[in-house]
């Protein structure tokens, strides 16, 4: 009797059991836990005064990925000092591909605020949305990087070895900041790279020439880029420029003769006398010359050049259809004093043509346009005029600020826009 009792008590207490557990499933799938939601962080956070305009926007998300990242700048055309300008001004940035973090690709307004506002998606589903805004610093106006002297203009045609040349009012002791906030477009991509020719002149060019018959853009997104320190840009602009067809001399200076041809057809043979090359200074250079300038008068003077008046060899002469090759006093232009033309060197240097073939010359010719010169013991240097191309690409790429090529169909430099470390 009583091992029935212990028996009947062990199963009514399994049967106990089971009916608990039974009751504690029920309730786990009645009652699932809430999945984590994504966290997001923002930076400059929050409420955050006085940020320098060269710091990057970053949001990071954890737990999730971000589904929208949206930053404005409010209240531009008060920093900016213009009667007219937009009041909310979109700033664009780059997704990680896993959707983990967002950077701006350009810097920011000086004296203005920056509104974020992101969203994200968890994996079990659960969602975030975060609103956030900061404040830059303001800059006074002699701390404001004035507008700089860009060539080729807006609008110009030029030849296809025409470098951009970037010219500010002041050093620039942010080199690298500057370079990767310069960004050229072409319809034809190309890699191209900038060099600094001195403290004040940034000069992209391709690694070739660029290809004919296309347009070109340059966009100086210097607005909050730190170009010294202390000194922001405040302004933005675009220049549009077309290339042309494709012009190219060339110029055996032994021959007398330079031809001329034309997206690859020879239009024109010319007669020719170049410099004497009894001295240094009146020895025609060698090397790739970009056509500078042109004048259909032009007084030319040695002093210009290091040889003053009562100097050995010195010059002042007036001459038409003026074409300048180099800095170091080189053109192109009619000499109808020289009888020499087709048949010996006899000038100072220049390359000396009949009025006829000059005017030609100086007609047909770009800004831009080739000249190369081979057969003397002058060698042009790279930063001679625009004497560019006498540096190699591997030399151009290294002596860039970033070392790194821009392709010119890309949406972004090669390197960060940002400050030091940010």
């Amino acid at each position: 009797m009583n091992r029935r009792v212990r028996l009947a008590g062990r199963l009514a207490t399994g049967a106990v059991a089971a009916a608990l557990l039974a009751t504690a499933c029920t309730a786990a799938e009645e009652e699932p836990r809430e999945a984590p939601r994504p966290r997001i962080s923002i930076t400059p956070g929050p409420g955050e005064t006085g940020t320098a305009p060269n710091t990057p926007v970053r949001v990071s998300v954890e737990d999730g990925v971000l589904t929208d990242v949206t930053v404005e700048q409010i209240g531009r055309k008060q920093w900016a000092g213009a009667e007219e300008g937009p009041e909310r001004a979109p700033v664009t940035g780059t997704l990680a591909e896993d959707g983990s973090s967002w950077v701006s690709d350009w810097n920011l307004a000086p004296g203005g605020r920056v509104a974020v506002y992101a969203t994200a998606e968890g994996a079990g589903g659960g969602h975030t949305e975060v609103v956030s805004a900061f404040t830059t610093h303001g800059v006074a106006k002699d701390a404001r990087l004035a507008e700089p002297f860009v060539l080729p203009q807006d609008g110009q045609t030029v030849g296809v070895g025409m470098p951009v040349v970037v010219t500010f009012e002041e050093p620039v002791e942010h080199r690298e900041q500057v370079e990767n906030s310069m960004h050229v477009t072409s319809e034809k991509a190309t890699e191209g790279a900038w060099n600094w020719v001195n403290g004040t002149t940034a000069v992209f060019r391709p690694e070739k020439y660029w290809e004919p018959h296309q347009k070109v853009a340059v966009d100086l997104r210097l607005t909050g880029v730190e170009a010294s320190d202390g000194v922001f840009g405040t302004s933005d602009r675009r220049i549009e420029f077309e290339v042309g067809r494709e012009l190219v001399a060339t110029m055996h200076v032994p021959d007398h003769r330079m031809h001329v041809e034309v997206d690859g057809e020879r239009v024109r043979s010319i007669p020719v006398s170049n410099g004497r090359a009894e001295r240094h200074f009146n020895t025609t250079t060698s090397g790739i010359h970009v056509l500078m300038e042109k004048y259909s008068r032009l007084v030319m003077d040695s002093a210009t050049v290091g040889i003053p008046p009562g100097s050995p060899g010195y010059y002042r002469l007036d001459v038409d259809w003026a074409v300048r090759t180099s800095n170091s006093g080189e053109f192109t232009h009619a000499a109808p004093w020289n009888g020499s033309i087709g048949h010996a060197n006899r000038s100072n240097g220049c390359t000396n043509m009949s009025v006829s073939d000059a005017r030609w010359f100086h007609d047909n010719t770009l800004m831009g346009d080739v000249l190369k010169t081979t057969g003397t013991a002058r060698k042009l240097e790279w930063d001679n005029g625009w004497g560019f191309y006498q540096r190699s690409w591997e030399e151009w790429l290294e002596h860039s600020e970033t070392g790194e090529p821009q392709a010119t169909d890309a949406a972004a430099t090669p390197g960060s826009v940002h400050g030091d470390g940010l």
